[in-house]
């Protein structure tokens, strides 16, 4: 089982990107998918979720208004889509799976996605 990221790149603050985030092995519908980021020497830090029940949570206020999660469980695909770009936003981008939204602690990574935002 594992959980593969996708879609990060490099982008002008004020752009947009869309990562995704694909499971196999998993029943994403089953399952919470919370996106964290990490960057250079800083504590991994949580993004937003989806619940099961298409619920969300924000887990920093840093992104709100600009980043949204959506998730095709069809695709077994959870989405995150980033707009309004930050220099600040740059980082390694995971998603991570758990019964309820995870947390650092949580068992089920990807490997990562680099987002740079630069001019």
């Amino acid at each position: 089982a594992q959980l593969v990221e996708s879609g990060g790149g490099s982008v002008q603050p004020g752009g947009s990107l869309r990562l995704s985030c694909t499971a196999s092995g998993f029943t994403l519908d089953h399952y919470a998918i919370g996106w964290f980021r990490q960057a250079p020497g800083k504590e991994r830090e949580g993004v937003l979720c989806i619940t099961s029940g298409q619920g969300t949570l924000h887990y920093t206020d840093s992104i709100k208004g600009r980043f949204t999660i959506s998730r095709d469980n069809a695709k077994n695909t959870v989405y995150l889509q980033m707009n309004s770009l930050k220099p600040e936003d740059t980082a390694v981008y995971y998603c991570a799976l758990d019964f309820t939204c995870p947390t650092r602690e949580s068992t089920y990574w990807g490997r990562g996605t680099q987002v740079t935002v630069s001019s």
